[in-house]
């Protein structure tokens, strides 16, 4: 983990069930003033799924669509065909990574290195460069090559943070349910959210 709150983050997002997840955090990182830039990415089934689940339709204004309000120029959003993007480097600043959703086919490649797409070459970039990467996963059952790339990845230096949500603390919506999670991915790479539950036993 940084020294210091992420001011860079890297999030993206891919063609599994969840995009509510995505949705509540980019609100929560756009408004969080400690982060100044996130390069947001989505691949090509993440497209499909969120046209399913948050009712999207094409790449126009993307982030716009799944903020539901007209967004800051924070969030810059890259087309992960480009290999050639800033945070397919080393050399470029990133503080951390989420992939949320994280489909089982993402985080295949990632725990075996295979990264012919902008999503897998920056989740590289931070595995090398010893940077947080959290794998927000999401399947089930597992499968055991499911289970054997969630110890590769882990291995090799990522968290995965399983799509399993709380509710201990009473949620009164669904979106008070995923918003919580949001909070605990955030607070997992140094951004705690003032107001996220805390128990207090």
């Amino acid at each position: 983990m940084p020294n210091h709150p992420p001011q860079n983050l890297t999030v993206a997002t891919t063609g599994a069930s969840g995009s509510l997840f995505l949705k509540h955090f980019l609100l929560a990182v756009e408004r969080d003033s400690r982060v100044h830039t996130v390069n947001f990415i989505a691949s090509d089934s993440a497209l499909r799924v969120m046209a399913e689940e948050l009712g999207l339709r094409g790449r126009s204004n993307l982030v716009g669509q799944i903020l539901g309000r007209k967004s800051s120029r924070k969030i810059q959003q890259q087309a992960n065909a480009d290999i050639a993007a800033n945070i397919a480097s080393g050399s470029y600043p990133a503080d951390a990574m989420v992939v949320i959703p994280c489909s089982m086919g993402t985080l295949a490649r990632i725990a075996n290195g295979i990264a012919s797409q902008l999503i897998e070459r920056a989740a590289d970039v931070c595995l090398k460069e010893k940077r947080p990467l959290v794998l927000c996963v999401r399947e089930t059952p597992l499968n055991k090559i499911h289970i054997r790339n969630m110890y590769r990845a882990a291995d090799a230096g990522a968290t995965v943070y399983p799509l399993i949500p709380a509710f201990y603390f009473r949620p009164a919506s669904l979106d008070a349910v995923v918003r919580e999670f949001a909070y605990r991915v955030l607070a997992h790479i140094g951004l705690p959210q003032p107001d996220a539950y805390r128990w207090k036993g």
